[in-house]
Order: structure tokens, then C-alpha cells, then sequence
């Protein structure tokens, strides 16, 4: 694992602003923080270059991209050789379908978030997506009637 950047409030800051508005300017996100604009600009190349942001991101509203449903499927293998587990991983994460793709503990071993048109595409993608795949011995799917994310993860760093 990659050592952790070490960061200071006024880091912590603009990862904040960030947060809640990827499309500050760097003057706005200067004043925000409470720096120059030329002391954030750098903040910013150094922030990048240490990998902290993983991407920016616009929010769309799932219906314009014609996704009418979305669905939780937990995923048990037959056997969990690293072989097995990551070769599921790939052929899920290929799958345009698949959101987020969770490896757990407990009886299940991946919870899959998926979207789809409707239940006939849902039933396709379970059936020729994951059933059809030999390292799958049991598959469980959860329709979501609602999802909220927060989209900004709290500073859990100190304290």
C-alpha cells in the first residue's frame, strides 16, 4: 500500500471545497481556504501529484442515461483461489453495467451495484452476466428503490 499523504488544515480545506463543488474556480477556492490564489494553484499540483483526488466527477440524474432501475447482486463463488477471485473481478468490472463492485466478508462474497433499463435487462445481465460464470455458485438480487450518496467522505484523519 502506498504511504498516506500527510496533510494540513489548509489541505483539508480545499479537499472540503472540493467536495462540495468540484467546479470552484482557483480564485474561489483560493478565498475559501483562506490562501493566495498562486499559494492554491500550487497546493492544487501537489495535491494531484500525491493522488489524493481519484477524478472529478459530474453528478447526472440516472433517468437521462435511460437507466430506469438499479439493483444490489451479491455474488457467492464456488472457491476462493486469487485465480477465481480476480478473475470474477475482471469479467464484473467489464460489465458496463456494474457501478461498484465491493468484495465482503460474510456469506456472500461481492455486493455488485448495477443499473439497467428495466427488470428484463436486470434478469439478462444476472443470467448471462454472472450466472454463466463458473466461479458463481450463488447469486441474490435486491432491487433499490432509492439511493442517496453523500459524495463527499469526512475527514476521519485526527481526532
Amino acid at each position: 500500500m502506498a504511504d498516506i499523504p500527510q496533510l494540513d488544515r489548509t489541505d483539508r480545506a480545499i479537499i472540503g471545497l472540493l467536495q462540495h463543488n468540484a467546479r470552484l474556480s482557483n480564485k474561489e477556492l483560493a478565498a475559501g481556504a483562506g490562501i493566495a490564489p498562486s499559494t492554491c494553484s500550487e497546493r492544487m499540483r501537489r495535491l494531484e501529484m500525491l493522488g489524493v483526488f481519484s477524478g472529478f466527477h459530474a453528478a447526472v440524474d440516472p433517468r437521462v442515461m435511460g437507466i430506469g432501475l438499479q439493483a444490489m447482486i451479491a455474488i457467492r463463488l464456488r472457491r476462493h483461489s486469487a485465480e477465481e477471485v480476480q478473475a470474477f473481478e475482471l469479467h464484473a468490472q467489464a460489465l458496463p453495467e456494474v457501478i461498484s463492485l465491493s468484495h465482503v466478508t460474510g456469506p456472500n462474497d461481492f455486493l455488485i451495484r448495477v443499473v439497467v433499463r428495466d427488470a428484463d435487462h436486470l434478469r439478462q445481465l444476472a443470467v448471462s452476466g454472472f450466472t454463466t460464470m463458473r466461479e458463481v455458485d450463488h447469486i441474490e438480487t435486491a432491487l433499490i428503490f432509492e439511493h442517496n450518496e453523500k459524495g463527499t467522505l469526512p475527514d476521519l484523519s485526527e481526532g
